[in-house]
């Protein structure tokens, strides 16, 4: 089978469900590299660039789940599916603090899960940017050509769902949005799950961007930009 979609760095350490994640990733034409515990995962990542990286959270050895995303988002910006039998909500909001992009809960589907894994791509790819689009708010910058958010002049780095987050509120900068038209815009309208995931992102982006970003809570509704 064509592998031309990209390479996907597996981290899970039980080979069954490694080896199931791997036949449907392939199916899609993905190039697949599994990698059994974290420090392994992190060289498999810093060798192979891929494109995607699905991580278990309860690894052997030194690094958990945990701190191998805040690793690879120490270190850039490739998207992270977690992929855990975790399911408390200290655990969903801990991953999606670290930077993850998406949290699977096992047992799961394969087929969702390359789904998923699918949506965030093409998410991350975005349609044919206009290559003089810029959006300009403060003293922020979304260029949405180069996917890039600059804050006078320097370039602050984001996750994709952070970065997809702040332009879709960049699109509709001045409107109150509900969390619900938030998940819709960014996640999907088939996405599920709790509502606080936009609050974690939101978070997110203003720690990272402090007081530059214009980013208002609208109580009882959500959030507006600008």
């Amino acid at each position: 089978m064509a592998t031309d979609a990209g390479t996907i760095v597996v981290i899970e350490d039980d080979p069954n469900i490694a080896d199931l994640v791997d036949v449907y990733l392939r199916r899609d034409g993905f190039r697949v590299v599994q990698a059994a515990d974290g420090e392994r995962g992190l060289k498999a990542i810093d060798r192979e660039r891929p494109r995607l990286v699905v991580l278990d959270i309860g690894l052997p050895g030194g690094f958990d789940g945990f701190e191998v995303c805040r690793r690879i988002r120490a270190a850039g910006t490739v998207p992270v599916v977690m992929l855990t039998a975790r399911d408390t909500e200290l655990d969903r909001v801990l991953g999606l603090e670290l930077g993850a992009d998406d949290y699977v809960i096992k047992p799961f589907s394969p087929r969702e899960l390359a789904a998923r894994v699918k949506a965030i791509l093409r998410r991350a790819a975005g349609p044919p940017p206009d290559p003089l689009a810029v959006i300009t708010v403060g003293d922020v910058e979304v260029d949405v050509a180069r996917r890039e958010v600059r804050v006078r002049g320097e370039v602050v780095a984001l996750a994709t769902r952070e970065f997809d987050l702040l332009r879709y509120l960049a699109d509709n900068v001045g409107l109150a949005l509900s969390r619900r038209q938030l998940l819709d815009g960014v996640w999907g309208p088939g996405w599920y799950g709790d509502e606080r995931t936009v609050d974690v992102h939101v978070r997110q982006l203003r720690k990272k961007l402090g007081d530059t970003l214009p980013l208002t809570t609208v109580w009882g509704i959500g959030y507006r930009l600008g």
